[in-house]
């Protein structure tokens, strides 16, 4: 192991818990050991159970599961009314001991305003009589109880309701309760969430979403009376040298309901400032809490707690580094941080452990291959939130997260067998096969990998000179330094197994190559819409790729999220963009997470970058574009170029058949976690 990462890599302590290294996998919605947002109610998780041996199995110190519902979120059961449960946490814990990692159980209060209410559920809660006949099976006005009536982040017509103080006494009593149950079963210590992210909790502790006039609102103290109240419990149960733990917000970083403050701008912070947090901190510490685990943000400034690819690396280190010094207890700190910073940080003093969590789903041996010295052997995060958190939002809509990824959080859209083990799996093929792999993007390259270590005879065929087909593209702009390391990645892996890999070999007919199965990756070409000077335009492929360039005023066609990105990559090289997009907001398309999309828009609206909403491009121009907007007015808005951002349609240059199989943008267009999975879901079956 390098030297540099020595640091990582000493004992520390927790209260009078030792933990082996300072990588700390942090808590991720989807990863609760208590399972998540299935119909059949609470029960111990044995997917997540597996993902947390696998990774305690490969060096990490200290596990903490994603939160856990005191209340379970249908049917309305308390976790500590299923002792079952907790008899099955008890063997698993006996398991991870024998690791030589430790593990937390994270608990939470509950989510108040930032319940990420689906488009599905909002009308349902809006009206009085579908609401009452909902109550026993999922109790809306339960999960979206915030301190007082307060907007919802997810949906802007639907005012929360104020918990009331029985409420707050029931939920202090099953912390206490469960953190017992956990105690019990061997579990290291509970982590309470939060103080952060503007969950619950957190909104009791900030004025501006804490309005009650009890004892649980107004002055400081009363304000984060719920929070101290909590940890005073459950040492009560569980005694003073049980270690409990806080995920704790030093910042805000918000303006305004659903409007969030960006790294560097400056701002009149509405939530918990800096000099509140210093005094917070230390008071929280005071009342019990034995750790702070540490970034930043809450629901309306989504970007810093799950930092997209857009957030600088490291982003909330110097913030949680600053709040360390007003306690004695030790610090996490989480948010996008790479192991050469954490480590010297941990040994400068000014943290005490790294926290990492999505990389952990990518690779859940990376900790493993950083011992090793095989750093290139990683496979990087992307941040894109694609698997693991893609609740998505745009204007007038609530969460457009399909059904089956918000019962499925914490998969990964580059591991396709993360958190889905029963689903993609490898396993020997029945029967050896010659199988042509037609394309030589991403896609294409995942299903040759998995087709190999099935034991195939894989052939894969590529056009141009080089493998990584459209993503090549897409990973150009500055912010995409993961994504240029995901291809690097894949272009060694697929070096490591019997693959015939033929570069600059174009496949025009399935007659021209001798396989018994082929699988169609060829990706897809862009919409050319019937604009007047459509060929005026360049296509975004193009400009990604460098071989057109632009002047200093570009007008970009399509407001989506490739076309927002472009956006983006032209103002940070100094360039004027403008953004002409035919529906209400930018980035509709479901499924992208709100952290990523909002990011976008906050930083588009900071920066004055002129976005054109339901308008529709009349022509191009050679100097610019004439629009017209949903009054059907029409303007010319002056460029130097025309950038074009209008979508793709497949090009497979086959159709599905008995032996023939299309996947990724070949198929339907999507993105790089349908890519992967379709990649698996046929290679598996070949």
């Amino acid at each position: 192991m390098d030297k540099k990462y020595e640091s990582l890599f000493t004992p520390w302590k927790i209260g009078n818990v030792e933990i082996k290294n300072r990588i700390v996998m942090c808590p991720m919605g989807g990863t609760s050991l208590f399972g998540w947002f299935e119909l059949t109610g609470c029960h111990f998780d044995k997917e997540a159970a597996k993902l947390f041996l696998e990774r305690a199995n490969n060096n990490v110190g200290l596990i903490i599961p994603g939160i856990a519902p005191l209340r379970d979120t249908f049917w309305g059961k308390w976790l500590w009314q299923n002792p079952k449960m907790f008899e099955d946490l008890k063997v698993f814990m006996d398991e991870i001991h024998k690791t030589g990692a430790k593990l937390f159980i994270q608990l939470t209060a509950g989510m108040g305003r930032s319940w990420a209410i689906t488009e599905l559920i909002a009308p349902l809660h809006k009206n009085k009589f579908t609401r009452a006949i909902l109550k026993p099976i999922l109790d809306t006005s339960h999960e979206l109880a915030s301190p007082s009536e307060l907007p919802s982040r997810w949906a802007e017509d639907i005012t929360t309701p104020a918990m009331t103080k029985e409420q707050i006494h029931e939920i202090i009593e099953a912390f206490a309760k469960t953190a017992k149950l956990c105690k019990e079963a061997g579990v290291d210590g509970v982590e309470v969430h939060a103080v952060h992210e503007g969950y619950l909790l957190d909104q009791f502790t900030m004025e501006w979403t804490n309005k009650r006039t009890d004892e649980y609102g107004g002055s400081f103290e009363n304000r984060f009376r719920f929070p101290v109240e909590v940890v005073k419990a459950i040492k009560e149960a569980c005694g003073k040298d049980f270690p409990v733990s806080l995920r704790y917000s030093v910042e805000s970083k918000v303006k305004g309901f659903c409007e969030g403050a960006l790294p560097g701008e400056e701002y009149k912070e509405v939530g918990r400032c800096m000099e509140e947090s210093e005094k917070a901190a230390k008071y929280l510490q005071d009342a019990g809490y034995d750790m702070l685990n540490a970034d930043n943000g809450t629901y309306d400034s989504w970007y810093w707690a799950h930092p997209p690819m857009y957030m600088p690396q490291n982003c909330n280190l110097e913030d949680v580094a600053h709040i360390k010094k007003y306690v004695d207890i030790p610090v996490v700190c989480a948010g996008r941080m790479e192991p050469e910073v954490g480590a010297q940080a941990i040994a400068e003093g000014k943290i005490d452990a790294m926290g990492v969590a999505r990389q952990f789903l990518a690779d859940g041996e990376w900790v493993t291959k950083l011992i090793e010295d095989r750093l290139e052997d990683i496979k990087p995060c992307i941040c894109c939130h694609n698997g693991c958190f893609n609740f998505s939002k745009s204007k007038g809509h609530a969460n457009t997260q399909d059904l089956s990824d918000t019962m499925g959080l914490s998969r990964c859209a580059i591991n396709a067998e993360t958190m889905q083990s029963k689903k993609h799996y490898i396993a020997p093929a029945k029967k050896k096969k010659n199988i042509a792999v037609i394309g030589g993007g991403i896609g294409g390259m995942e299903a040759a990998i998995v087709a190999a270590k099935r034991g195939h005879q894989v052939t894969l065929y590529e056009k141009t000179n080089q493998l990584g087909g459209i993503f090549i593209a897409a990973a150009t702009p500055s912010f995409k330094e993961k994504d240029r390391a995901l291809i690097a990645w894949y272009n060694r892996e697929i070096t490591k197994y019997p693959i015939n890999i033929k570069l600059n070999t174009e496949v025009k007919s399935l007659e021209s190559i001798q396989a018994d199965e082929v699988i169609v990756a060829t990706g897809a070409v862009a919409n050319k819409p019937p604009i007047p000077g459509i060929e005026k335009g360049i296509e975004a492929v193009d400009f990604l790729l460098g071989e057109k360039e632009v002047g200093e005023n570009v007008t970009i066609i399509g407001g989506g999220l490739t076309g927002c990105e472009i956006a983006y990559e032209l103002y940070l090289q100094g360039k004027k963009p403008t953004i002409v997009e035919m529906l209400d907001d930018l980035i509709c398309t479901p499924g992208i997470c709100l952290a990523n999309t909002s990011y976008l828009r906050d930083f588009f609206k900071l920066h004055n970058v002129p976005v054109y909403l339901e308008t529709k491009v009349k022509e191009i121009k050679k100097d610019g574009v004439v629009v017209m907007d949903k009054e059907g007015k029409t303007m010319e808005i002056p460029a130097d170029n025309v950038i074009l951002s209008v979508g793709y349609h497949p090009a497979p240059i086959a159709k599905k058949s008995g032996k023939v199989h299309v996947i990724g943008d070949a198929c339907k267009v999507g993105n790089l976690r349908t890519a992967i999975w379709q990649a698996w879901d046929v290679a598996m079956k070949l």
